[in-house]
């Protein structure tokens, strides 16, 4: 009988943000994917950053993982160890990101699928979907997401937040919204099983969900479904990852995660994301006692060349004084005439970021990353990791993985995913917090 893996195709590492016991990869050669599909845990993240990319590139990377998904488990398959594949293209619970570009080639490559689902919910996140259209919790108050900062994003800009319009747009007419299926909460919360036995032809559903119970109830059914032989695609926010795995308790503590932390020493926080939630937090973090900012002004990344050199040993010294560093782009954010322009730029910003955390400390307590883009760059390129595994979550939506024991230069370091749109004002400071380790409590431990 077939073992039923979850494959997530995340287009930023934030995707793993609701579970805990799973790696994450960061390279997709064949021999890295069967890593994932051999591994314990239910299921496992390939981290794409498409995100961060113009469509092609999303294509044609995307196009490259399915490849060799199919031959890795083709390889396994001829060891009698047989894999049914449940697919989810994990993307932004705010509906921004490159569909239908990953959901097509993913269908090409590794369908037929009978269904793809739409299922953009993020419950610690305050994303939900209620009659078909996607709400985002601000100050307490449910707002159609269209009416957000993010629907005018100047790449995956939106306009509608009713999921059979929204797809309509997204696929320019290809799929009319009168031809998407709708699950509401009364089927949602019922028996589905029926219905989705008759779902063929890769059938786009949108799924209404106010709460976790809500997704735990729907995907027992798709389980289900799936055990039956029913093949399904998923485009999704983090929520319904917890639903499908169905994990325990992670095994450390939220409050507990200090003990994570290399031999008591101070961290730092790298800050891309350019959000107004995360400069609302940064402000905060900035005001936290113990903490000190070192800012990057992107103006000068192209024409000063000394700008790599003093930012490093500022942040070394205030290492070395035992203080919290915050390294962290300037706020104004440019303007471009292109959007090729706008992500050339994104790009050679990271680049100098990913050259800070190579020269961090070599004693460096702990790493908060600030930002999904800027966190698939931290651990693909700045810690240069194959594969990590993710401890659980330091905050609701904040993972923390861990650097493998033998990493040339940060072996063990506890790193923080932190989203750029997650989290109340003193959510930063709040995590660094609990990451702390005072000097008596060093002295006593």
């Amino acid at each position: 009988m077939a073992e039923t893996k979850i494959i997530v195709l995340d287009d930023d590492p934030t995707g793993s943000q609701t579970v805990h016991s799973c790696l994450l990869l960061t390279r997709w050669d064949v021999a890295t994917l069967k890593t994932g599909l051999q591994d314990r845990a239910p299921l496992f993240f390939v981290l794409t950053n498409t995100r961060g990319m113009d469509a092609v590139s999303a294509r044609d990377l995307t196009r490259e993982v399915c490849i060799n998904l199919k031959q890795a488990m083709a390889e396994l398959a001829e060891t009698g160890r047989e894999i049914n594949p449940l697919v989810v293209s994990r993307s932004d619970s705010t509906l921004r990101g490159h569909y239908p570009v990953e959901t097509d080639v993913i269908a090409e490559e590794l369908g037929p699928f009978d269904a793809h689902f739409m299922v953009p919910a993020f419950f610690e996140g305050g994303r939900f979907t209620r009659d078909s259209v996607h709400y985002l919790l601000v100050d307490g108050e449910p707002v159609p997401v269209h009416e957000t900062e993010f629907a005018r994003d100047s790449v995956f800009g939106y306009s509608h937040s009713y999921m059979p319009d929204y797809v309509e747009e997204k696929t320019k007419g290809r799929i009319k919204a009168k031809d998407v299926a709708q699950f509401l909460l009364y089927d949602v919360r019922g028996d589905s099983l029926a219905r989705l036995m008759a779902l063929h032809d890769n059938k786009c559903c949108v799924v209404d969900c106010e709460t976790q119970a809500d997704l735990n109830n729907f995907c027992t059914q798709l389980m289900t479904a799936a055990r039956k032989g029913k093949r399904f695609l998923f485009r999704s926010g983090a929520s319904l990852l917890t639903a499908l795995a169905q994990l325990p308790p992670q095994p450390v503590k939220a409050e507990q995660m200090a003990r994570y932390v290399r031999n008591g020493k101070p961290g730092a926080v790298v800050v891309g994301s350019h959000v107004k939630k995360t400069t609302q937090q940064l402000q905060a973090l900035l005001d936290e006692p113990g903490i000190a900012g070192v800012e990057v002004d992107v103006e000068r990344i192209d024409n000063d060349p000394n700008l790599l050199d003093n930012v490093i040993e500022k942040i070394t010294d205030l290492h070395q004084a035992r203080i919290n560093v915050v390294i962290y782009t300037s706020r104004t954010e440019k303007t471009f005439p292109s959007q090729a322009e706008r992500l050339a730029f994104g790009e050679r910003v990271s680049e100098f970021l990913m050259e800070v955390v190579r020269n961090l400390p070599v004693s460096l307590g702990f790493l908060i990353s600030k930002g999904g883009i800027t966190s698939n760059d931290v651990l693909s390129k700045g810690l240069n990791l194959r594969t990590s595994r993710v401890m659980g979550q330091i905050l609701p939506g904040c993972s923390v993985v861990c650097c493998p024991a033998d990493h040339p230069r940060y072996p063990n370091l506890p790193v923080v995913i932190f989203p750029g749109n997650v989290g109340d004002a003193d959510a930063l400071a709040r995590a660094c917090r609990h990451l702390t380790i005072t000097e008596s409590v060093t002295a006593t431990a």
